[in-house]
């Protein structure tokens, strides 16, 4: 009988989702709102068809002319100009009284001179707030074309729950990537025959520089799009729930729906976590009860809520529902195939869907329902969700008031370890004594002392780097975290500070974020079974920004209340001077990253530039190995004095040269190897080179083929993932595929191709030979073996007469920080401190093979025990072996770096290696 039943409940889906549901919601209705059916060349939502960003920019703006319950807020713009839309919805009520209710929102967010009391009121007379975006990876084209409907249809049905949804919720619904919406749309529709429309062969990636990385921007905020987005969502707005959907959903299924898999990140609040598996249940609740089969949850995906860096997990660390969905669809007519492992139901796929074939309005359905869930959860629960999210600041405001421990994976390990010999005490409940240790130990290993959270960190101006400190401190003023700057001198823990110092305390509503941007992520030991091979994370599990940007700061275990004021906005770097009077020329170190924007200032210019190879001494200024010199000239003054103030550098005049042997910089020629659809970590690379003005040309694996690439380029770049990687070998990496020629525009087929061992590799020899510099990161550092370098990847094992790669039980560091050893003293680490912190993504690491050619180690792992942020195993194999190496070849040179020294452009201090390869490799052949 049950088999009946539910045979008969899939054709009943079939009917529901083949029947013309678009043309039913598209009616004309007595409110005059114009539908998506008539507001389009055709309705969103049918099979072939994408409106692009002007035709949904132009329908928010007559959908907002025409209803009392829709406001358009203008929230900035793209990287490629476009202005980005917020439509609120409410009811009129609420539209005409939205200061005040964000008012009410922000107070309850920031959760400071309330009681308990008197956020119970502002949470009943509050409304709660949920944001929901479409359109962050632009090739998942359900969100904005659902967004179109579900905008429709709530500012024209009439029903009670709509109606109550209206008067207890504040909805913004939010465009994060118009440009790529724009590009994804028109390279679809370009094609006149709609059977043979696609955007697998988009020429590029769909969001300037970033392309899919704009969903690990949140917590640094560096594109545009992100830093408008995070400016609603935490400086603003304060929504407790953030939807953030996406696709494509699990194989055989419909749609990920949250609950999330193991593990959660141990800095948030607890209470976020029950809240979130309650939305969660709501939305496969209604799915199911709509008879929309197909949803699935935690195991059902790799999805987990541990990395801070993507919109939906950025929430979490702010006190909101982060809500994910994954669902299938696009304009395409797809189908679903059958897959018994997810046929039999289970609590995490409680009702399995059938095979059959599959049309985007069908996704715009399920949406329409996800999306539904979530604002009855929000109407029906205002007070609550208003009430809870004061309360978890407020938890964090008292925590960071008193002593607090954090536990993290290690903590446990500890007192494992340390129960072993301090066994629990019998007792009547002597069955489970097994697995019981001593109840001191909680004391003595879970809240030790030396164990205590901080309650605020010190930040002085005194930095290596101030610029890129100030870097670090917006990228946290961003996120909502109230920074403060003091008004006077102060002490803390028996050390004095100066007025001017920045302390970022825990005592404050987004102390989550906080503890996670300062201290180092301990992630769990996650492995499919005991002594098996480990579970691979939804995304890297080490990212602390502040060792990634090299920022120094002082933690402060007692709470301090100095004279201090908060900072609005963001910060500007501290304008430089020129310091002294000499009229030889000027010296600035070379620790601040700015400094290579003024050397490239001064390069365009046509002016002399150099570094002093040793250290040298000015007065009572010392500069490390690196120095900039540059010769005085009444051009030089007026860019150096310019430069300072704004790069926050000082340049310190002199009345002579300096004596110590130098090498002359000189202009170079760039080329970024990319590739046909774009590679992310090359967009991020260029983002760099444009913000540290760097000349460069993106090139292309077809042209590097032809050769004579001297006549073009001094350098040329390689960021990870432009060198495809073999096949289990020693080489991470996906491998990449092009399209036929054929089937895109004769305008992009020069940028067909990859870089290949066949025809790449004997013309990148020549241009070594002839004098170039190539610069390897990541897995790009393959090109040391196609070019035949002294080293081999030390991360390897030889099979049957070939190099393969480590199993994941062997070796396995899935996105960490691990410290390096650096020689300051070698021109491409001039700038960077003896220890180094890298960003290692199952990278490679090398060994010397002592044959020919002349190579030297500029960054090495010394210790065993490497890790300092993140998820490790087997990390002793690093010890020893060479992350970083300058290599002769010919002429010319070959900088290998293992570690993605840009990553995300992120790890601000190994950024040098990039920058000091481009500059000295050319000049040290002069």
């Amino acid at each position: 009988m049950r088999i009946g039943l539910r045979a008969a409940s899939f054709t009943a889906m079939a009917l529901l989702l083949t029947s013309p549901g678009l043309a039913q919601i598209s009616q004309p209705n007595t409110m005059g709102i114009a539908t998506p059916a008539e507001s389009f060349p055709q309705e969103p939502g049918s099979d072939y068809f994408l409106a692009n960003y002007d035709q949904y920019e132009a329908y928010l703006k007559t959908l907002a002319s025409q209803s009392d319950r829709m406001k358009l807020v203008d929230i900035g713009k793209s990287a490629e100009g476009r202005t980005m839309w917020v439509a609120i919805v409410s009811s009129p009520e609420n539209l005409a009284k939205l200061d005040h209710y964000k008012d009410i929102n922000a107070r309850l967010a920031r959760a400071k001179g309330l009681d308990d009391a008197q956020a119970q009121a502002l949470a009943e007379e509050g409304k709660a707030v949920v944001w929901i975006d479409a359109g962050m990876h632009a090739t998942e084209t359900v969100t904005t074309q659902s967004q179109i409907h579900v905008l429709y249809r709530m500012l024209t049905k009439n029903d009670a729950e709509t109606k109550r949804i209206l008067d207890d919720v504040i909805i913004l619904f939010g465009h994060d990537n118009p440009d790529g919406l724009q590009l994804v749309a028109d390279w679809y529709m370009r094609n006149e025959d709609p059977e043979k429309r696609e955007f697998r062969t988009i020429p590029r990636l769909y969001q300037k520089y970033v392309g899919h990385d704009n969903n690990r921007d949140s917590f640094m905020a560096q594109m545009p799009e992100t830093e408008n987005v995070n400016r609603v969502l935490f400086r603003e707005w304060f929504p407790q729930i953030i939807f953030n959907q996406h696709q494509t959903g699990p194989e055989g299924m419909v749609v990920f729906v949250p609950p999330f898999r193991d593990p959660f990140n141990y800095n948030y609040d607890p209470l976020l976590m029950t809240e979130l598996q309650e939305v969660g249940s709501t939305m496969h609740s209604r799915l199911i009860a709509e008879n929309k089969p197909g949803s699935g949850m935690r195991s059902s995906a790799s999805y987990s809520t541990w990395h801070n860096g993507m919109e939906r997990s950025v929430s979490y660390f702010h006190n909101s529902i982060g809500l994910l969905t994954e669902i299938i669809g696009g304009p395409t007519p797809m189908n679903i195939p059958l897959v018994p492992e997810v046929q039999l139901p289970d609590n995490d796929k409680p009702m399995p869907i059938a095979p059959r074939e599959w049309h985007l309005a069908d996704s715009l359905e399920y949406q329409w329902s996800l999306d539904r869930a979530v604002l009855d959860y929000a109407s029906r629960n205002r007070d609550r969700l208003l009430f809870n999210y004061y309360r978890m600041g407020k938890n964090s405001i008292e925590e960071g008031l008193t002593d607090s421990w954090t536990t993290t994976p290690t903590d446990i390990e500890e007192l494992q370890e340390a129960g072993k010999d301090r066994p629990a005490p019998k007792d009547e409940n002597s069955y489970f004594r097994a697995n019981r240790v001593d109840p001191a130990l909680y004391g003595e290993v879970l809240q030790a002392n030396e164990k205590r959270d901080p309650r605020a960190y010190v930040i002085s101006r005194s930095q290596r780097d101030l610029p890129t400190t100030v870097a670090f401190l917006n990228a946290l003023l961003k996120n909502g975290v109230e920074v403060l700057e003091a008004d006077a001198p102060f002490s803390a823990a028996g050390t004095s500070y100066p007025a001017g110092s920045w302390i970022v305390k825990t005592s404050q509503a987004y102390r989550p974020h906080v503890l996670d941007m300062f201290e180092p992520q301990d992630h769990p030991h996650d492995v499919e079974y005991p002594g098996g091979p480990p579970k691979m994370p939804y995304d890297i599990t080490g990212y602390t920004l502040s060792d990634q940007m090299g920022v120094g700061y002082d933690r402060v275990f007692e709470t301090i209340d100095p004279a201090a004021s908060p900072i609005t906005g963001l910060l500007d770097v501290p304008a430089g001077q020129v310091v002294g009077s000499g009229d030889a020329g000027w010296l600035v170190r070379h620790e601040t990253n700015n400094s290579f924007i003024l050397t490239n200032r001064l390069l365009k210019a046509g002016l002399p530039v150099s570094w002093i190879k040793s250290a040298t001494r000015a007065g009572n200024v010392e500069f490390a190995p690196g120095a900039v010199w540059i010769p005085s000239s009444g051009e030089a003054r007026r860019i150096v004095e310019a430069s300072v103030k704004d790069l926050g550098i000082n340049a310190y005049a002199q009345g002579a040269a300096p004596s110590q042997e130098a090498m002359a910089i000189a202009p170079v020629r760039v080329g970024l190897v990319d590739q046909y659809g774009g590679v992310m970590p090359s967009g991020w690379t260029r983002w760099l080179f444009e913000q540290y003005e760097f000349p460069f040309e993106v090139v292309f694996p077809s042209e590097l083929d032809q050769g004579n690439l001297a006549d073009k380029f001094d350098v040329l770049v390689f960021a990870n993932g432009t060198v495809p990687p073999v096949k289990d070998g020693p080489w991470s990496g996906r491998p990449s595929s092009m399209p036929d020629p054929e089937t895109i525009p004769a305008e992009y087929r020069s940028q067909l191709g990859l870089v290949s061992e066949e025809k790449t590799a004997p013309a990148l020899a020549e241009f070594a030979q002839d004098g170039g510099t190539i610069i390897a990161i990541g897995n790009a550092a393959r090109l040391a073996t196609m070019l035949k370098a002294p080293l081999v990847p030390a991360l390897a094992k030889e099979e049957d007469g070939e190099l393969k790669g480590l199993t994941t039980s062997e070796f396995f560091i899935p996105g960490a920080l691990v410290e390096a050893r650096v020689d300051p003293s070698q021109p491409l680490a001039y700038g960077i401190t003896p220890t180094v912190d890298m960003f290692f993504d199952r990278s490679q690491s090398f060994t010397f093979t002592g044959r020919g050619t002349k190579a030297r180690k500029v960054s090495w792992y010394e210790s065993p025990t490497p890790l300092k942020s993140g998820w490790a195993m087997g990390q002793e194999k690093l010890q020893g072996t060479t992350a970083i190496a300058d290599v002769d070849l010919g002429k010319g040179k070959l900088f290998v770096m293992g570690p993605e020294v840009t990553q995300r452009a992120q790890p601000y201090p190994t950024f040098k290696f990039l920058f000091n390869g481009i500059l000295y490799g050319p000049s040290s052949k002069k």
